[in-house]
């Protein structure tokens, strides 16, 4: 792992051919294999769902868009384990290691004890070797990261924030029912409890200028954050963002195709060196997409990311400025 004051002759020779810290070499490195994640959907709501903060949802939610097909949600955690080994072991045969991903909503949005049960749930199956948790930075009551912390001791434990947006303005505009302190909160408080923190990014939301984005590099760059998912806006069926841009397309503008590559590797650019990329974009499925008119799956969007870097002569922290 790089630190911040590594050398550019460093960096090109650490990140090789892909041109920055990417997630699934640094697993390799630590695990001798591929990890991967098999998600679980567990009944859980959000905050700016329920009332609590808000209704509604955000915005640009609809968590259909990326739950995975063989999810049945009236199985039980178990058997949506079990369903998902089915599955990953087809397409990705030879792998042997796993992590349920407890995606949908927040993941820590709940009493304790239900958390606890439906996390000991899915470490007692026999080819789990850790969780993967997804909420919301609003969501981490103290009691449940030292919970977290104590499972992290044997098992991996991965917790994963969405933060979305580093502007207050564009985070009220979306629904999101929190700031940017807020995540700046919760993965301070994660982290100082020694647990591995991977941040989410919304990169085009209404509202987010080019400067304002690539400032969240540097925003998230001094963060104590393990590991980044960067996604680009995509508008999908169902939500409110999608229906703001039928009614009004000019309210929320969409990148281009080379637009969008182009930003992601500015944003890398910028991002310290240390921090692991599990994500450098995303993709919804064609049926339930609206637009933009592009379509990048993700196998071909890492190589041409790191295409664009080759050209540029940079890599991943070649601007970070600490």
């Amino acid at each position: 792992m790089l630190d911040n004051d590594f050398t550019p002759g460093d960096a090109a020779h650490h990140f090789g051919e892909r041109r920055y810290n990417a997630w699934n070499e640094h697993v390799k490195r630590r695990y001798g294999a591929r990890v991967q994640k098999v998600s679980v959907e567990a009944g859980f709501t959000c905050p700016n769902r329920d009332g609590r903060v808000a209704s509604g949802g955000c915005t640009f939610c609809n968590n259909d868009g990326f739950t995975p097909l063989y999810l049945e949600r009236r199985q039980s955690v178990t058997q949506q384990i079990d369903a998902g080994l089915e599955f990953l072991q087809r397409r990705y045969p030879g792998t042997d290691r796993f992590i349920a991903y407890f995606q949908s909503y927040s993941n820590t949005y709940g009493e304790l004890e239900r958390l606890r049960a439906l996390y000991q749930e899915a470490l007692a199956h026999p080819q789990i070797s850790g969780l993967a948790i997804g909420t919301r930075p609003d969501c981490l009551a103290q009691p449940v990261l030292q919970y977290l912390a104590e499972l992290s001791s044997e098992h991996i434990i991965e917790l994963e924030i969405g933060v979305e947006s580093c502007n207050d303005a564009v985070l009220a505009s979306v629904n999101r029912g929190h700031d940017f302190a807020a995540s700046v909160d919760a993965i301070e408080r994660a982290a100082a409890l020694g647990l591995d923190v991977t941040a989410h990014m919304l990169l085009g939301l209404p509202g987010e200028s080019r400067d304002s984005m690539l400032d969240g590099a540097r925003k998230l760059s001094a963060l104590p954050i393990r590991a980044l998912k960067l996604h680009q806006l995509q508008l999908v069926r169902g939500t409110a963002l999608a229906r703001q841009w039928q009614s009004d397309p000019a309210s929320v503008p969409l990148f281009g195709e080379q637009e969008c590559i182009g930003l992601l590797c500015d944003f890398i650019e910028r991002l310290a060196p240390r921090i692991l990329l599990q994500r450098v974009g995303s993709e919804v499925p064609p049926s339930m997409k609206l637009a933009p008119a592009w379509n990048v799956r993700l196998s071909e969007l890492a190589p041409r990311i790191s295409a664009e870097l080759a050209r540029r002569g940079s890599w991943q922290g070649s601007r970070y400025e600490a």
